[in-house]
C-alpha cells in the first residue's frame, strides 16, 4: 500500500464499554477528584430511565452537579456561550456529556472556553486552542458522530450563517467515552437508521479516502463489518443490547479515523443539502451515499471489493471490477432497508437549488480527500441523478 504523505494516528480517549458501563464514571470523577460537575444532557433524556441511575450513580459520588438541556440540533454559538456561562457560575472542575453529537460538541466547546477564555469563534480551525480543556466524559446516545474520540466540535456561527469546525487531535477528543447500550435504548427508529447510516458513511469514505493509511484501514474495515451487521437489527430494536453495543463500536472506531483522512462527496453534498433544506445530517448523507457511491467506485476497485467483504457479500471467484459493484449493490440495498427515500425530491428537496449547491461544493474542495476527482459538471450530475 502507498501512502500518500506522513501520517499520523492517534486516539487519546479511554473508552469503556458495554452493558452498564455507565458506573465507570464515578471511577473518572474520583481520579480526578471532581466534586463539582457540570452535566450537558440531550432534553429528551431528562426522564429516562438510563439518566435516572446515572444521576442516582453522581448523587454518592459529587457534592454539586448543575444541568444544561437547552441544546438544539447543528448547535450554535450562542448556545455554547449560555452553556460556558452556566459552568462558570456553578464552579465545575469536570464536564458530563450526554447525548448525541451537538451535545457532545456544545461539552467540547464549554470545556475550551472554560480553560482557555475568550469566544468559541476564536478557535474555529486547526490547533487554535493550547490549553487542555477541562476534563470531560461522553457518553454517546446515539451510534453515528463519533464524536466521543474525534478530535473535531462543529459549532454554528449564526451571525454568518456558517459551520465552525473546532479541531485539535490531543486536546478536542473527550477524556473518557463511555459506550454503553442502555444508553441507546428510547432512540426513536428513524434517528437510529439516520445516525448509524452518518456513522457507516464516517467508515465508508475514511476507507478510500486519498489520505487513508494501514491503521486507518483497519479501523475503518471492522467499522463497516459492525456497522453493516447489526445496523437493521438495531433499528429494528433498540433493546437488542448486543447489536447496540456493536453500534457504538463502530461509530466510535470511525470516528477516531476520520478526522485523520478526511471524508469525500458524500459528506460535501450532504452538508448543503442538509443546510438548504433543514433535513438532518444522517439523513442527508443516506440520500447522497449511493449515488457517489457508484461515481467513487472507479477511482478505487480494490477497495470497493474489501468493502463489500466487510458487509458480507459473497464476492470469492469474481473479478475485483464486479466485487466492487456488489458493494455499491450493498449500500443501496441498505439504504433502502431502513427506509431511506430513493431520491432526493422525495425528502421536499427542490430542484431549483441543485445547481447553486453544486457550485458549493467544487469550493469546498473536498477534492483532497474523494478518490475521484470531481469537477462542477460532475457534482451537477450526481445532484440530478439522486434528484
Amino acid at each position: 500500500m502507498q501512502i500518500p504523505q506522513m501520517s499520523p494516528f492517534l486516539c487519546p480517549t479511554t473508552i469503556h464499554m458495554g452493558v452498564g458501563s455507565y458506573i465507570k464514571v464515578a471511577d473518572s470523577l474520583r481520579q480526578w477528584e471532581a466534586k463539582r460537575l457540570m452535566i450537558l444532557l440531550d432534553g429528551a433524556l431528562v426522564d429516562t430511565p438510563f439518566y435516572t441511575d446515572v444521576k442516582r450513580l453522581l448523587e454518592q459520588e459529587v457534592d454539586q452537579f448543575s444541568v444544561f438541556t437547552d441544546i438544539e440540533p447543528d448547535p450554535s454559538a450562542n448556545t455554547v456561550e449560555k452553556a460556558y456561562n452556566q459552568c462558570r457560575e456553578s464552579g465545575a472542575t469536570a464536564l458530563l456529556a450526554i447525548g448525541g453529537g451537538s451535545t457532545m460538541d456544545v461539552a467540547k466547546a464549554v470545556g475550551i472556553l472554560a480553560t482557555n477564555g475568550g469566544r468559541i469563534h476564536d478557535y474555529e480551525g486547526i490547533e487554535k486552542f493550547h490549553t487542555r480543556p477541562l476534563p470531560l466524559i461522553a457518553i454517546p446516545t446515539t451510534a453515528g458522530t463519533g464524536s466521543e474520540v474525534s478530535g473535531s466540535c462543529v459549532i454554528t456561527d449564526t451571525e454568518k450563517n456558517l459551520k465552525m469546525s473546532i479541531r485539535h487531535a490531543s486536546l478536542n477528543p473527550a477524556d473518557v467515552a463511555i459506550l454503553d447500550p442502555l444508553a441507546l435504548r428510547t432512540v426513536p427508529a428513524h434517528v437510529a437508521a439516520h445516525s448509524g447510516l452518518d456513522a457507516f458513511v464516517h467508515a465508508f469514505e475514511s476507507y478510500v479516502s486519498r489520505l487513508a493509511n494501514p491503521f486507518t484501514d483497519a479501523i475503518n474495515l471492522h467499522a463497516l463489518q459492525l456497522i453493516s451487521g447489526n445496523i437493521r437489527q438495531f433499528v429494528a430494536n433498540r433493546n437488542n443490547l448486543d447489536a447496540g453495543l456493536n453500534m457504538l463500536c463502530g461509530s466510535a472506531l470511525a470516528g477516531m479515523a476520520f478526522g485523520l483522512t478526511g471524508l469525500g462527496n458524500v459528506h460535501c453534498m450532504a452538508r448543503f443539502v442538509g443546510a438548504y433544506f433543514h433535513l438532518s445530517h444522517g439523513l442527508s448523507n443516506a440520500l447522497c451515499l449511493p449515488h457517489v457511491a457508484a461515481f467513487n467506485m472507479p477511482a478505487n476497485p480494490t477497495k470497493f471489493a474489501r468493502v463489500a467483504q466487510a458487509m458480507g457479500e459473497h464476492t470469492e471467484g469474481l473479478p475485483e471490477l464486479h466485487a466492487a459493484r456488489r458493494a455499491v449493490d450493498a449500500i443501496s440495498a441498505l439504504c433502502s432497508d431502513l427506509g431511506i427515500p430513493g431520491r432526493l425530491r422525495d425528502a421536499a428537496v427542490t430542484a431549483d437549488k441543485l445547481d447553486e449547491m453544486a457550485a458549493l461544493c467544487v469550493q469546498a474542495n473536498y477534492n483532497r480527500w474523494n478518490p475521484r476527482d470531481t469537477s462542477k459538471r460532475d457534482f451537477q450530475e450526481l445532484f440530478h441523478r439522486a434528484y
